[in-house]
């Protein structure tokens, strides 16, 4: 195609000649933008659109494939009772050991970040190095447990909250220690969660320890706040939650009570067995601190509400009314008793005022509650934050053990052993682990005191004459 030459007539102005031109060279350079913009448009786009088409095609052929073929669904309770049954964590063998439960790799330590936090992360511990230096407890006598791996977490948690505890700033979140959102994320992974999954092992193996054993003491855990898709209050993990699936499916037990003592509401396990009859919830807690979730709050079956300022007296008071009337409404084979010792005088997050004696009493309370009607207790630690905090749940666990004897005599001489030592541990930098270990020491003291008065029962009396 050819095109006439532009000339100029006589009677045609210059100007307009320059317009023409002007005109032409503005057209040309707008279609060369387009095209450029078009280019990079399809660029960019094409990856996209042949994924999209790449997918419909799958999701076609599948289609008909299944039309053609009946797929067999796994519904979700099928899928979670094969997670179970494959599961390791009940592999440990404790049949020699004392069902105590805890692993070097608990303690939380990356240059000091985690003094950010007011829970003392490293404080588990310092409760068995107490245990062990002062002969107590052999290190090949503690329940070493596994980590739970992504199979086990995937009984109760969702696949989207695991990934999004691939996000260091989540992470940072939940463990409300704000530095942790700026490291890398295999280092969260390595130095915060890896610990909080092996507590969760613990507390998974230790229903296990309980059912055969009678009671068992994971010296971590209890991660109250955390549910099966949401985690928060420096809780990563369901523990609580898993131990009990768990429970159902390979211990054959059908009805659970939790009793949870920790100073704040426990609404990680209610959101998750909120509409589940085989699941007790009490909780004892105040409603004046976090997490003020009003909507697991109406999951607690018997719920027990403790205003700041609650004195021990009054504490202990209303826990034996809760206890009574447990008892009376449900009958459990298997207690998980939250021992959260943040109801202590002067915890700065509790708001009670329970003196470290009336904590004791708690603990020896309800493991009475669960030798009286002979049901397994499992106990994790939970929370408490301050240097001063009663946590030695030991000694509540030697009163349990000397009640499964029949005896009430050990109980008093390990108590008068216990506060002889307290007033020699007072001045103690963490005397928050001082106390773990003198009641957890008192326990294996009880208990060993026990099991021989059970032996020498045993034995024929012209035996024990000669």
């Amino acid at each position: 195609m050819t095109f006439p030459l532009l000339t100029l007539s006589p009677q045609q102005p210059f100007w307009k000649f320059r317009t023409h031109r002007v005109i032409a060279n503005t057209t040309e350079s707008t279609r060369n933008l387009c095209k450029s913009t078009l280019y990079l448009f399809l660029a960019l786009a094409t990856p996209f659109i042949a994924y999209r088409c790449f997918n419909s095609s799958t999701m076609f052929w599948s289609s008909s494939s299944s039309s053609s073929q009946p797929a067999t669904k796994i519904d979700a309770e099928s899928l979670r009772r094969q997670r179970i049954n494959s599961s390791k964590l009940y592999q440990p063998d404790a049949s020699s050991k004392v069902p105590v439960i805890y692993s070097s790799y608990y303690d939380i330590s990356f240059l000091g970040i985690e003094k950010l936090h007011p829970f003392d992360s490293s404080k588990w511990g310092r409760i068995c190095r107490f245990l062990m230096s002062e002969g107590y407890l052999e290190k090949n006598s503690i329940v070493d447990p596994l980590e739970a791996s992504t199979e086990d977490l995937l009984v109760v948690h969702t696949e989207a909250y695991l990934n999004s505890l691939k996000n260091s700033v989540n992470v940072a979140r939940i463990t409300e220690v704000p530095p942790v959102a700026m490291l890398p994320n295999w280092l969260v992974q390595m130095k915060v969660l890896y610990p909080f999954r092996r507590q969760v092992g613990g507390t998974v193996l230790a229903a296990k320890l309980a059912k055969d054993q009678g009671w068992a003491i994971n010296v971590g855990g209890g991660f109250h706040h955390c549910s099966g898709d949401r985690g928060g209050g420096f809780c990563a993990y369901a523990d609580i939650s898993l131990c009990i699936h768990f429970a159902f499916v390979r211990l054959n037990i059908s009805r659970v009570m939790i009793i949870d003592l920790d100073a704040h509401q426990g609404n990680g396990h209610e959101r998750d067995f909120g509409n589940d009859e085989r699941v007790y919830i009490l909780d004892m807690y105040n409603p004046g601190i976090y997490p003020f979730d009003m909507t697991a709050r109406n999951y607690i079956n018997q719920k027990v509400e403790v205003v700041t300022g609650t004195t021990t007296d009054e504490y202990l008071k209303q826990l034996d009314k809760a206890l009574a009337v447990a008892g009376s409404n449900f009958a459990p084979e298997l207690i998980v008793y939250n021992a959260g010792t943040d109801i202590l005088d002067g915890d700065p997050l509790g708001g009670l005022k329970v003196s470290p004696d009336g904590v004791i009493q708690r603990d020896e309370k309800v493991f009475r509650f669960a030798r009286e009607r002979n049901i397994p207790i499992v106990m994790v630690t939970s929370g408490g934050y301050m240097k001063t905090s009663a946590r030695e749940h030991g000694c509540v666990s030697s009163c349990y053990s000397i009640s499964l004897q029949g005896s009430i005599l050990g109980i008093s001489l390990a108590w008068s052993s216990l506060y002889t030592s307290l007033f020699q541990f007072q001045q103690c930098d963490h005397f928050d682990a001082a106390m773990c270990f003198l009641r957890l020491s008192s326990l294996i003291f009880v208990v060993f005191r026990a099991q021989q008065a059970k032996e020498m029962r045993a034995v024929p009396k012209n035996v024990a004459s000669n």
